[in-house]
């Protein structure tokens, strides 16, 4: 999750997640480069008296920046749709679940399972422990096994919202009458949280999400326990 005065993304907790991260630390030292290398030719043309000619016209120097960004271009787009395409790609899933935006709180179905779907709400700031994170701890976690596929189902009870967990790489909107689908590896356990990405009325800061991930034995061991009940 992230910490205080954090600058960079948060800790992946999918391999979607992670090949995110490393396309934008390649895209970023595309660009560091490029800044490096025109913040050089721009200073040394302030500093110094004569500009070379070479800088400015002539045949080499006009063929260098025609194939130079031709060549950054494939550099980033070549890797840039091919994560377009797996994000966009839905494996086969092992477990499904459905989510549903309402005004202003999220609730679950377990569609694989009989009986099991629950609300979440955010727990107030006045009821929140030591060991819970203000603002994003919730009365009902969405419980998941790790190291499955999970195809999640998205829409909406009334106004647009949007599911979002930041660790996972995953944002999908929730359009009423409108089902979108997106699918997630977790590599490891932990707790992911995320928030309603889209405005969607007064209370849209306090609808987050909360996903704990743990094994498959306790996975069905909650599963059973909620079956029961």
């Amino acid at each position: 999750m992230a910490t205080w005065a954090q600058l960079s993304f948060q800790e992946s907790g999918s391999p979607m997640m992670e090949q995110m991260i490393n396309f934008h630390d390649h895209t970023m030292m595309i660009l560091l480069m490029i800044t490096v290398m025109v913040g050089y030719v721009m200073l040394s043309m302030i500093w110094n008296k004569q500009t070379n000619r070479n800088l400015l016209d002539g045949q080499t120097i006009e063929t260098a920046w025609t194939i130079l960004p031709v060549m950054i271009l494939i550099a980033i787009a070549m890797p840039s749709l091919r994560l377009l395409y797996l994000m966009d790609e839905i494996s086969e899933p092992s477990i499904t679940l459905k989510t549903i935006g309402h005004q202003w709180y999220w609730s679950y179905e377990y569609s694989d399972f009989n009986q099991i779907e629950f609300d979440s709400y955010m727990i107030p700031s006045n009821e929140v422990e030591k060991n819970m994170t203000r603002l994003l701890e919730v009365d009902n976690r969405t419980v998941l096994p790790m190291q499955t596929q999970v195809r999640v189902l998205v829409t909406a009870a009334d106004v647009l919202h949007s599911w979002t967990v930041p660790s996972m790489g995953v944002k999908v909107d929730a359009t009423p009458g409108r089902i979108n689908q997106t699918s997630f590896f977790m590599s490891r356990p932990g707790l992911f949280y995320g928030q309603c990405s889209e405005i969607c009325g007064a209370n849209h800061s306090f609808m987050p999400i909360s996903i704990e991930s743990v094994n498959t034995k306790t996975f069905l061991e909650w599963i059973k326990s909620n079956e029961e009940n």
